[in-house]
């Protein structure tokens, strides 16, 4: 589903701009938020086919913009892609329930981990 629209939120502002890069040679729409109150913002106006985003979030957690992401029929059923350092203490089952479908860890991914998750959650 290359075109498809693609919302990092990432409050490591460099971070978020090299997923934008690597997302968009991919050949998606990428577009940073850098809080979540940004990316609420952002779901009304880009309508992203994905979330990605971090748990460890500058002021709301990741898990209260999930939770109001999952209270509305319209952005409930956005798959998201939680992008983080504590991978390893998050398991898919805990986090499912928020509409989460991948998990990666910062600490070890590389570029192409996020194109891969982006695409296997499209299909």
């Amino acid at each position: 589903m290359n075109g498809a629209s693609v919302l990092i939120v990432e409050d490591d502002k460099w971070l978020a701009e090299q997923h934008q890069r690597v997302l968009t040679k991919a050949g998606f729409k990428a577009t940073i938020a850098l809080h979540a109150i940004a990316a609420i913002h952002a779901i009304d106006e880009v309508h992203p086919k994905v979330i990605i985003l971090d748990v460890l979030l500058t002021g709301n957690t990741a898990f209260a913009l999930m939770h109001e992401l999952q209270s509305y029929g319209d952005t409930g059923g956005i798959p998201i892609i939680l992008c983080t350092n504590l991978a390893s203490e998050l398991t898919i089952e805990n986090v499912a329930p928020y509409g989460v479908k991948r998990i990666i860890n910062k600490a070890t991914m590389v570029p192409a981990d996020l194109v891969a998750a982006v695409r296997s959650v499209l299909q």
